[in-house]
């Protein structure tokens, strides 16, 4: 099925999607908006644009796992999301995906310059990539 990664922050949205096969995930575009509103409709054009049938929504958890007001605020836009979409939303702990796309963007040889623009978007790629290889890991798993 089609799935569209998000990670979602107050001013940019980063963006990714996997293949039908669910095998090969890949960065999409940033979105930029000013309101929450707006972002629900850039990712609904999006999924929408993408034909998804899931959408991936990076939860930023703290450090010890617990929620805090960031993780609120996710959980709202997921909600209002999956209602002005029809798509089910899941949520993907997103600790350290920042850090991880940047260490992709680097050793791909993006200029440091250019990191903070495709970040977002690397990030999300990340956030569906987790989802991706958790749901594998549990497919493998007896029940």
């Amino acid at each position: 099925m089609k799935i569209l990664g998000v990670d979602y922050g107050d001013r940019r949205t980063g963006l990714a999607a996997c293949d039908v096969t669910e095998t090969l995930s890949y960065p999409l575009t940033v979105l930029t908006h000013k309101s929450m509103r707006a972002a629900v409709e850039a990712v609904a054009g999006a999924a929408r644009d993408e034909g998804a049938q899931l959408i991936v929504l990076g939860l930023p958890l703290n450090m010890d796992g617990t929620a805090g007001a960031r993780a609120d605020k996710t959980g709202a836009f997921g909600r209002v999301l999956e209602r002005v979409t029809g798509i089910a939303v899941v949520y993907q702990d997103e600790r350290l995906t920042s850090l991880l796309a940047d260490e992709r963007l680097a050793a791909a040889g993006v200029k440091k310059s250019k990191r903070k623009e495709k970040r977002d978007m690397a990030a999300a790629q990340c956030i569906l990539e987790a989802y991706l290889n958790q749901k594998s890991r549990d497919k493998k798993t007896p029940q």
